[in-house]
């Protein structure tokens, strides 16, 4: 990495607080790589040989089983992937891919079990991330085994209407194809999942969507905290 990529990624939330030897010895050491869509960066069953970092881009965790294939998570920036596996040295349960262009930061998985042993603060960040990606799990589960397909759907488009800003026009952040895995359910029933918000004023146009009644779709989707609020 350049000095001034250094720079930038001393700035990560794993990073904060952790001593600067510690930080540089790490930083030196890590790649700092640029992604197309839709690369694969690291696959089910194989050791982890590094912790990857979303930089900027989204990445998509997923899984595959005999024909299928199901997404996990969609990662933001600033999100790590995949702690569990580099910690305890054992492979990876999923799979990563670029869902769009990306930047990831890998950092040698043998330098990050050095300093979750020998550094509390770093080891404390890599704790938060771990406890984070289990409530996630947590939520995920019940969104999955509490809700009907149309319920799920309802919840995410408020969700993400709301990271939009609140307007009542919003763009899907990736296909339909990928949304519908991230939900639990084929491209077929999103179809007609999308179909059947029209009484409550959800129109689709390609990637885009209006919602033209806020109030009925949450009367609909009934979002809760406990499953919805990403911030509890």
């Amino acid at each position: 990495m350049r000095a001034e990529e250094i720079d930038e990624m001393r700035l990560l939330a794993l990073f904060k607080n952790v001593p600067d030897e510690h930080v540089d010895i790490m930083l030196r050491a890590s790649f700092l790589q640029r992604f197309p869509a839709h690369v694969e960066l690291v696959r089910e069953g194989d050791p982890p040989d590094f912790l990857h970092v979303v930089v900027s881009g989204q990445v998509e965790v997923f899984s595959a089983y005999r024909d299928r294939e199901t997404t996990v998570a969609v990662l933001e920036p600033g999100q790590s992937f995949i702690v569990a596996a580099v910690l305890l040295d054992r492979v990876y349960l999923k799979s990563a891919r670029a869902l769009s262009a990306a930047r990831v930061l890998m950092i040698p998985a043998e330098l990050v079990r050095r300093y979750f042993a020998e550094d509390a603060i770093f080891a404390r960040s890599l704790a938060v991330e771990l406890a984070l990606a289990y409530r996630g799990v947590v939520r995920e589960l019940k969104n999955q085994k509490l809700r009907s397909n149309l319920e799920r759907l309802a919840n995410w488009l408020i969700a993400h209407q709301a990271e939009s800003g609140g307007a009542s026009r919003i763009t899907l952040p990736f296909d339909k194809k990928v949304l519908a895995s991230r939900l639990g359910m084929a491209p077929e029933i999103l179809s007609r999942s999308f179909a059947a918000l029209l009484p409550y004023q959800v129109r689709v146009k390609g990637p885009e969507i209006e919602i033209g009644d806020l109030a009925a779709l949450r009367t609909l989707a009934k979002p809760t905290s406990t499953i919805d609020d990403p911030t509890i």
